[in-house]
């Protein structure tokens, strides 16, 4: 079963910033290498689901023309208004409560591995199909287990690595964390060189 809501409630209940995201070295690092993986230096229209307290919206919302960030939980959907203004920031339910897009820009941060592997299912479905040909998405997720979670972040990216309108052209895998980006096709994925004309 998928985390029910008040999973998160609790958590913000407890601590404003329960993963501790504006003070950890090691988010500080995983948001700048997050952000060097986006092939694109500005996005017309970006979708950000599970963004908490709205450190990596603050981020992304510069790069972006539009910036839809989504949490389930009300006080991180207040903290994230709070933080970046300029967001258009909205409690929503993934996958169920998934908007229609088209986004040339989905990141997925920390958010797959909440759910079973039905919704799941749908996410991936959900995603692929707001997401607008030659668009991105960025999916990062912790890879060591969690008791609470019902999957794992290596579960999380297989179940999009075998969509055939996703074509992968970052990957960075770490023992912690894994991070990698995929055009949606068609057109064919190219590099960012090749986008520049340098090959």
């Amino acid at each position: 079963m998928s985390l029910p809501t008040e999973y998160f409630d609790e958590m913000y209940r407890a601590d404003g910033d329960p993963w501790k995201f504006e003070t950890r070295w090691y988010e500080e690092r995983k948001y700048a290498l997050t952000l060097a993986a986006l092939p694109r230096r500005r996005y017309r229209s970006a979708f950000e689901p599970g963004c908490s307290i709205g450190v990596l919206s603050a981020a992304l919302a510069p790069r972006c023309d539009a910036l839809l960030s989504t949490d389930v939980a009300a006080k991180a959907v207040a903290a994230t208004r709070a933080r970046v203004p300029a967001a258009r920031v909205e409690q929503r339910r993934i996958p169920e409560d998934f908007p229609d897009g088209p986004f040339d820009l989905i990141v997925l941060s920390e958010v797959g591995y909440y759910l079973d592997s039905g919704a799941l299912a749908r996410l991936v479905d959900a995603t692929v199909a707001a997401l607008e040909p030659g668009g991105d998405l960025v999916l990062v997720h912790w890879r060591h287990p969690v008791a609470d979670y019902p999957l794992d972040g290596d579960t999380v990216h297989d179940a999009f690595a075998g969509r055939p309108e996703l074509e992968r052209t970052v990957a960075h895998v770490e023992d912690d964390f894994r991070l990698e980006v995929y055009a949606r096709t068609p057109p064919a994925a190219r590099s960012v060189a090749a986008a520049e004309g340098l090959c």
